[in-house]
């Protein structure tokens, strides 16, 4: 399958051909989420169960890291000179940031054609949209070979589009927190019981570090259907050292990790999670020093990535910081606040949020770690998006919260703003995946070019 694409249609037309046809994949089944594997079996059965020709697969799940550590992975697997196709989801602007095929990311026209062909094979019978646009994403993977595909889950485990793959070469789940309780469960067990369910008899099951009762299911799960389980803490460790990395360790084998090009304490975590499963399943070529590489090198942008140009930096005195941050959830939020506190100890400087957060999402949890770290918190809209909370609604929740809020009209008006207050500072963007598209698209400048680093993939290994 061509990455490339050659069609002679704009980018605003391609963009405006995908947004309808994504239209069209909702109206097949309205539900936007439907937890479920019959209708996706039925799905990749009429398309010639492409699944099943993937070469070998790591399928990950969690609540926070699931993006990280698929970053971590591609990057190391490509420094040992493998090629890599990768699924994640959700997208920060182009909806094909979500595939990378044998290392390429695909093009608009490109996947225009795949959604064409599915929604064609699939002649109007019931699939979610992201059913339609997980099985794109097989077809393409199965069709461009590469050595390695890294499959994230979208939500949950069990029931997810994703958890079709028979026998993947690895699993890794990350850490798990409260979101989504809507659809996995009440409380954090049952969420684990979800995505431990992506774990399958014979493949080796890689744990992140995990609060206890979440280690008790999913060891559980894995004793169930016979997964060899490799806990954080148990099977491997990691050991934060002085300089920002760690040290890696399973029995006879040390292997010292660098700093993580993504910053914050739990970027370590992902990363020594990546390591773990690149160690314990010993794929050949790749040794500890591509991992080492891979780790240090890596982008992803989005998570706690600092923009040092652009028209929204632009708005900025000379000496402050922008940050962009997709957490969305309380235990994301706490460990983005963490890394900010860190970050003040090296360098102190007020920090300024900004943020919005979609009506399904605990906003109490997602503010509280930013008491006594922010400065000023300013809510903002997340245009022509139905599920995000009111403006009116998000200032109210941080004042109760302990933050001094007010609400702005947008992004770019919210980071003027703050720049009458004390500085130099910290402009933080958080709280939803859409925001930080929205900031990313707010901050463009010089046409596209900016862009180059998303467009080109959520991972780079330079």
């Amino acid at each position: 399958m061509p990455t490339d694409g050659t069609s002679t249609e704009t980018g605003d037309d391609l963009s405006r051909e995908i947004e309808a046809i994504l239209a069209r994949f909702v109206r097949y089944h309205p539900d936007r989420i439907d937890l479920s594997l019959d209708r996706m079996y039925r799905l990749l059965d009429d398309l010639g169960n492409p699944q099943d020709a993937l070469p070998p697969t790591i399928h990950i799940a969690g609540t926070n890291g699931k993006g990280s550590v698929s970053a971590f992975l591609a990057a190391a697997l490509e420094v040992g000179g493998q090629t890599v196709s990768v699924y994640t989801s959700p997208h920060l602007i182009r909806f094909a940031e979500r595939y990378h095929v044998a290392g390429a990311p695909l093009s608009d026209d490109a996947l225009l054609a795949l959604f064409e062909e599915v929604e064609a094979l699939n002649a109007g019978k019931p699939a979610t949209e992201f059913e339609i646009t997980t099985a794109a994403a097989f077809l393409a993977m199965s069709r461009t070979l590469a050595d390695y595909v890294i499959l994230e889950t979208g939500l949950g485990g069990r029931f997810d589009a994703t958890n079709v793959v028979r026998q993947p070469a690895a699993t890794v789940i990350t850490r798990i927190g409260l979101d989504h309780m809507n659809f996995l469960g009440p409380d954090i067990e049952s969420i684990a019981g979800e995505k431990a369910a992506i774990q399958k008899k014979g493949t080796p099951s890689i744990l992140a570090p995990q609060e206890p009762g979440v280690v008790e299911v999913v060891t559980a799960a894995a004793e169930a259907i016979g997964a060899p389980l490799y806990r954080a803490g148990h099977e491997w460790d990691i050991t934060p050292t002085d300089d920002g990395g760690g040290v890696y360790r399973r029995a006879e084998t040390v292997w010292p990790l660098p700093p993580p090009g993504l910053p914050g304490r739990h970027q370590l975590d992902n990363a020594a999670a990546a390591a773990a499963c690149l160690e314990i399943c010993g794929f050949p070529g790749i040794a500890r020093d591509a991992v080492a590489i891979g780790i240090r090198n890596v982008t992803w942008p989005g998570r706690m990535e600092w923009v040092q140009r652009g028209a929204l930096a632009d708005l900025l005195p000379q000496g402050w910081e922008l940050w962009l941050d997709a957490a969305h959830n309380p235990q994301g939020a706490q460990a983005l606040a963490d890394a900010f506190r860190a970050l003040n100890r090296r360098d102190p400087r007020p920090l300024h949020l900004v943020f919005a957060v979609l009506g399904d999402k605990d906003i109490p949890g997602f503010l509280a770690p930013f008491r006594g770290l922010v400065e000023t918190a300013t809510a903002v809209p997340i245009a022509n998006e139905e599920r995000a909370s009111p403006v009116a609604e998000l200032v109210r929740e941080a004042r109760q919260a302990g933050l001094d809020a007010r609400g702005a009209d947008s992004v770019p008006a919210a980071v003027a703003s703050v720049t009458d207050e004390k500085g130099p500072a910290r402009v933080l963007i958080a709280g939803s995946h859409l925001l930080i598209g929205a900031a990313m698209a707010a901050n463009r400048q010089n046409g596209d070019a900016w862009l180059d680093q998303i467009d080109g993939g959520h991972y780079c290994a330079h």
